[in-house]
């Protein structure tokens, strides 16, 4: 992931009104390709926190160049590996960012000039795709809205062990400026990633005995396609458009049939 031209880390509110001490959270697992560029974008926060699940990259080493408190804890899915690195922060309010995650400029300055209000316990930052190097403007995957930035006193992120959400109790606002999500490079760490996560969400289903039927599991692809590609406008995202909405809608058909598989084997 490369990142043009330099970003201005300058805290640009101070005073007691100001955010309170802010710790950045993040888990790892060999992600010496993104970290430098998320982690720039991180320098400003009054801690960086890392918890990795044991990378054999130079993820480590990254991390420490940047005075990052690195810890090694093996993964528990990503619900509970990320409900740990929370309670392990310095202080209360954390950011939470996934590693291939880059706060852009703009909503550097944004949540550096947030006001202390204390009726709000969290904010929701809006994810942008960047996806095969091409930014998303249109689609639901740029339109999203995530709980990133929160008091850990009031919540924290679900025991999930795929699409993990965080909650609080409270007042929680959105902010305006876009937090740009650099998820697949390339085709090759797509499916990378792609067999891991409907590994683990077959194997979250089929704990939990969730199925589907196999005719229904083969008549969704060419409806989540068209729903993707027309239904939410990623078609005007041009060729990577085409190719998100046919890998997305691909992603529930292998899951479910990796949980037919286990039922059918165990």
């Amino acid at each position: 992931m490369k990142i043009k031209g330099k970003l201005n880390f300058a805290v640009l509110c101070t005073g007691s009104k100001c955010m309170k001490p802010l710790s950045a959270v993040l888990i790892t697992r060999n992600e010496a390709e993104n970290l430098e560029a998320t982690l720039q974008a991180l320098a400003w926060c009054n801690e960086i926190l890392i918890v990795d699940s044991g990378s054999t990259d130079a993820t480590q080493s990254i991390a420490e160049s940047f005075g990052a408190k690195f810890i090694v804890r093996d993964f528990q899915g990503f619900g509970p590996q990320k409900r740990f690195a929370v309670s392990q922060a310095k202080y209360d309010w954390v950011l939470c960012l996934d590693a291939d995650e880059v706060l852009s400029a703009d909503l550097q300055r944004e949540i550096q000039e947030l006001r202390v209000d204390d009726s709000v316990k969290g904010y929701r930052l809006k994810r942008q795709l960047v996806f095969l190097n091409r930014p998303f403007r249109y689609g639901r995957e740029s339109k999203e809205y995530h709980l990133r930035l929160f008091d850990r006193r009031f919540g924290n992120f679900d025991e999930a062990m795929v699409h993990e959400m965080a909650t609080v109790k409270g007042e929680v606002r959105d902010l305006n400026a876009v937090l740009l999500h650099y998820s697949y490079p390339n085709t090759q760490i797509y499916f990378r990633k792609f067999n891991e996560y409907t590994e683990k969400a077959s194997l979250e289903l089929f704990k939990r005995g969730k199925n589907r039927n196999p005719w229904i599991n083969i008549l969704s692809l060419p409806v989540n396609f068209l729903f993707r590609l027309i239904v939410h406008g990623n078609i005007l995202n041009g060729y990577p458009g085409w190719i998100w909405s046919l890998y997305s809608a691909f992603y529930p058909v292998v899951k479910y049939t990796k949980v037919w598989e286990r039922n059918r084997n165990k």
